[in-house]
């Protein structure tokens, strides 16, 4: 016999093993065509654009989301031989957007500079302690090392 308790907002539903033996009674609905919160990927059957579609990460959402709605809209829709070739200016205008909001939409540029100036940073401290760990090594050693990457540079 099945068993059902609320707790809060949960509901629990405890079943038997002879609840599980019998076949299921559940009817499944036909999923709606028309649905405009349904998955449906970035192009609805229709030929619209999915705005909800998680495949645009929240862009057409954002403070840019008009001038991205505007310049992917141009962009889907052009017929043009050189397709979005009539959109520079739409995507000007996005780009534009993105810019004064760089800590939402880094730049591609920002985020390798950033990435640079890590790596540096990594290197030098790696440098540092190569260094210090250089002073108690054998001359003959660090001269070894020298000649050998001269080497490899060479090749």
């Amino acid at each position: 016999m099945t068993t059902v308790r609320k707790e809060g907002k949960d509901t629990i539903i405890f079943v038997t093993k002879e609840d599980h033996a019998a076949p299921s009674s559940a009817e499944l609905v036909e999923e709606d065509p028309n649905d405009p919160y349904e998955e449906r990927g970035l192009i609805l059957p229709s030929g619209e654009i999915n705005w909800n579609c998680p495949c645009l990460g929240g862009m057409a959402s954002g403070p840019c989301g008009t001038e991205f709605k505007d310049a992917f809209s141009c962009f889907h829709y052009s017929k043009e031989e050189v397709k979005g070739s009539e959109c520079m200016d739409q995507f000007r205008s996005m780009q534009e957007c993105m810019q004064r909001f760089p800590e939402l939409y880094p730049q591609e540029d920002d985020k390798v500079q950033q990435e640079k100036s890590e790596t540096h940073e990594a290197s030098q401290s790696s440098e540092t302690a190569e260094m210090s760990g250089t002073n108690s090594a054998p001359a003959e050693d660090s001269n070894t090392t020298q000649s050998n990457t001269e080497t490899s540079e060479e090749s």
